[in-house]
């Protein structure tokens, strides 16, 4: 493998596709590419992507052209992942809100018969819903149970006089990340269960206004 600055990248491309279609010619059909990634503020261009490389942003050249042919993101932390299902989760809900919301507000009075009829057009998503905020309790309950074990016997090893080493501290730290990523996500999810009870009962009372079940809330 050999690593080369950026700086020199341009020049190396120049005489690749001679180089590479000569060796073609020989028989060796394989597609070679050339990797070009950030290490601080070096740019850093290899025809071998070494391990520690692996995780990095990347462009990624093909060797005979001089071309880019690919262009990959780097690997999101454990923080990024934890935020990005916290996102798609709630725009799940929203999706299937808002929905919702066009569905009772274009058939609600010649599509529903009955308060019974109304409610079932909500099922689908309290069931998501629930669904979400039993997932996220026991998240909760097991990180919770996870980062006390490591927590203690974090404990037990400076009571020991021992140093509590590096790879421990940061399993400590990323165990709490994703223990308070959990909780945001629960604390959610219980608020839009509230919403959603408010919004079935604000439906229902619409649904009894239009057929003249109840009376009409006063303006304003």
């Amino acid at each position: 493998m050999s690593r080369i600055p950026a700086v020199l990248f341009a020049g190396l491309l120049l005489a690749l596709p001679f180089t590479v279609a000569g060796q073609s010619r020989g028989g060796d059909k394989v597609e070679k590419k050339l990797y070009c990634w950030n290490e601080g503020q070096e740019r850093i261009c290899s025809d071998a992507l070494p391990a520690d490389a692996v995780n990095h942003a990347r462009d990624e050249f093909n060797a005979r052209s001089g071309l880019r042919n690919a262009q990959v993101q780097r690997a999101l932390t454990d923080e990024e992942r934890a935020a990005a299902s916290t996102a798609a989760a709630q725009q799940q809900l929203d999706r299937m809100a808002e929905q919702t919301r066009q569905r009772t507000e274009q058939a609600m009075l010649t599509t529903y018969g009955s308060e019974d009829d109304l409610r079932r057009v909500f099922a689908e998503r309290q069931e998501v819903l629930d669904n979400n905020l039993k997932t996220a309790q026991y998240n909760v309950a097991s990180l919770r149970e996870s980062l006390v074990a490591l927590l203690s016997a974090a404990g037990d090893r400076e009571l020991a006089g021992a140093k509590v080493g590096d790879p421990q501290a940061e399993a400590i730290r990323q165990r709490h990340v994703q223990l308070q990523s959990q909780q945001r996500l629960q604390s959610g999810f219980l608020q839009q269960q509230q919403a959603l009870k408010a919004e079935i009962e604000s439906t229902l009372q619409r649904y009894r206004e239009l057929k003249g079940l109840a009376p009409a809330a006063p303006a304003g």
